[in-house]
C-alpha cells in the first residue's frame, strides 16, 4: 500500500483511508532550533529525514507511510545508499515534510513565493516600526495584521521553518506594540497578549538580542495594562539577557518606568543611576535619550512619594531631539501637567494639557487622552472635556 499521511490513500482491498499527519503541537518549534538550522542549511536528505523522525517520534515505517516509500527505501536514504535524483521526488518530500523546496535544491514557483513572502514580511515589519515611531501606529497595525494572519496560517499548516518563525516573532511584537498605541486603556491587555505570543517563539532561537527585545516590549505592554509586578519581572529579565549596552539601555529605560509605577523606590533609583551612567556612552534612540528619561524620572519621583523633587525638576526638561518619537512629546506633556498641578500651577497645567489633546488627536492616541482626563480631573474641566469629546469621536471611528 502506498499512502501519504494527511491524505486519502487506499489499502489492499481498495478501501479509502485517511492517514493523519503527525501533530505539529509541541514539536513544530524544533525546526527553529540551532540544530535544525545546521541540518537544513546543509541540505543533506539523510540528516533531514533522521532529524524529522526524531522530532516527530516516528520510526522508519511511519516515515515511509508519510512519504509513500517502504521502510527499506527509507533506511537506504538515511544511510546515503540511495538518493532522490529527480526534482519531482524531492519536491514531494519537501511538501510532505512542510519544508521550502530550496532546502533540497528545488527552485520552483512555490519556493519563489516563499522567498517573496519572507522579503515582503521583512519589509513590512521594518516599515511598520518606522510608521509607529513616526506617530502613525494605526498604519502600522493595518500593515502588520494581514502579515501576522498569513504567517500564523502557514505555521498552522505545519510550515515551521526557522525564518518564518523568526519573522512571526518580530511581527507579533510589532503588532502588539502598535496596538498598545492605538487602543484605549480598557483594551490594552490585548496588546500585551500579542507581544506575549512572541515569547513562545524567541526562546528557541537562543538569540539574546531578540529575546531582550521581545521581553522589554512585552514588559512595557504589561505595565500599560496595569500588570505591574509581571512587567517588572519581564523587564528585569530583558536587562539580564541584553547582549550589549544599547539593548541594556533600552530595557533599563522601560524598567525604570515600571519600577516607578510599581512604587519600588529602591529599584527605580538604582535603574535611573545606571541610566545616567549609560547616557553618555550609548547612542540616543526614541526611548533612551535625555528627553524621555526626564519624563520617566518625573513620573517615577511622583509615584515614589517625592513630589517636591519632581516640582523642582519640571522646568529642566531637555529639548526634544529628532530621535524622540512624536508620542513621547504627548506623554511628557501629560506628566509635566500632573507635576504642575501638584505645584498648584493650574495655568501651566492647562496649557500643557491643551497642547497634549491636540497632539494626541493628531497621532490617534486614545490611551493618552485618557491620561489627560485623569490628570485634569475636576481641577481643569475644559481640558478634561476636550479630551473626552476627542476620545468619543475616536471610539466612534474605530467602531465604524
Amino acid at each position: 500500500m502506498t499512502m501519504v499521511r494527511g491524505e486519502i490513500a487506499k489499502n489492499g482491498d481498495g478501501h479509502r483511508l485517511l492517514v493523519p499527519r503527525p501533530a505539529t503541537h509541541h514539536v513544530q518549534w524544533h525546526w527553529a532550533t540551532p540544530q535544525a538550522e545546521l541540518v537544513l542549511t546543509a541540505g543533506d536528505l539523510a540528516s533531514i529525514l533522521r532529524f524529522y523522525r526524531r522530532v516527530h517520534r516516528l520510526n522508519q515505517t511511519e516515515l515511509g507511510d508519510l512519504l509513500g516509500y517502504d521502510k527499506t527505501y527509507i533506511s537506504a536514504l538515511e544511510l546515503g545508499k540511495r538518493a532522490l535524483d529527480d526534482v519531482g521526488s524531492r519536491r514531494r518530500v519537501c511538501e510532505c515534510l512542510r519544508l521550502p523546496p530550496h532546502i533540497l535544491g528545488v527552485t520552483d514557483i512555490a519556493d519563489t513565493d516563499h522567498r517573496a513572502m519572507l522579503q515582503f514580511g521583512e519589509s513590512t515589519v521594518r516599515l511598520a516600526e518606522i510608521a509607529r515611531q513616526s506617530g502613525h501606529a494605526a498604519e502600522a497595525v493595518s500593515e502588520l495584521w494581514p502579515l501576522v494572519a498569513r504567517l500564523e496560517a502557514r505555521v498552522e499548516e505545519g510550515h515551521t521553518e526557522r525564518d518564518v518563525l523568526h519573522l512571526l516573532a518580530r511581527a507579533h511584537v510589532g503588532l502588539g506594540v502598535a496596538l498598545g498605541n492605538v487602543l484605549p486603556e480598557e483594551r490594552l491587555s490585548t496588546a500585551a497578549r500579542w507581544t506575549a505570543k512572541s515569547l513562545d517563539l524567541v526562546e528557541y532561537f537562543e538569540d539574546p538580542a531578540l529575546t531582550s527585545y521581545a521581553l522589554r516590549m512585552h514588559g512595557n505592554e504589561l505595565r500599560k495594562a496595569r500588570l505591574r509586578g509581571a512587567a517588572v519581572e519581564r523587564l528585569c529579565r530583558a536587562v539580564a539577557v541584553a547582549p550589549d549596552d544599547d539593548a541594556r539601555a533600552a530595557a533599563l529605560a522601560l524598567l525604570a518606568r515600571a519600577a516607578g509605577t510599581l512604587g519600588n523606590r529602591q529599584l527605580f533609583d538604582s535603574v535611573m543611576r545606571e541610566n545616567a551612567d549609560l547616557l553618555s556612552s550609548v547612542e540616543h534612540t526614541s526611548l533612551f535619550n535625555p528627553f524621555s528619561l526626564h519624563e520617566i524620572r518625573l513620573r517615577g519621583l511622583v509615584a515614589t512619594g517625592r513630589t517636591g523633587t519632581a516640582i523642582r525638576l519640571v522646568e529642566q526638561s531637555p529639548t526634544p531631539t529628532t530621535a524622540v518619537a512624536p508620542q513621547w512629546r504627548v506623554i511628557e506633556l501629560v506628566t509635566v501637567a500632573h507635576v504642575q498641578l501638584l505645584a498648584d500651577d493650574r495655568k501651566g497645567a492647562a496649557e500643557s494639557l491643551d497642547t497634549a489633546v491636540g497632539e494626541a488627536v493628531m497621532q490617534r492616541l486614545p490611551h493618552q487622552l485618557q491620561r489627560i482626563m485623569r490628570t485634569a480631573g475636576i481641577q481643569l474641566p475644559e481640558p478634561r472635556e476636550a479630551a473626552a469629546h476627542a476620545l468619543d469621536r475616536m471610539r466612534s471611528e474605530m467602531a465604524a
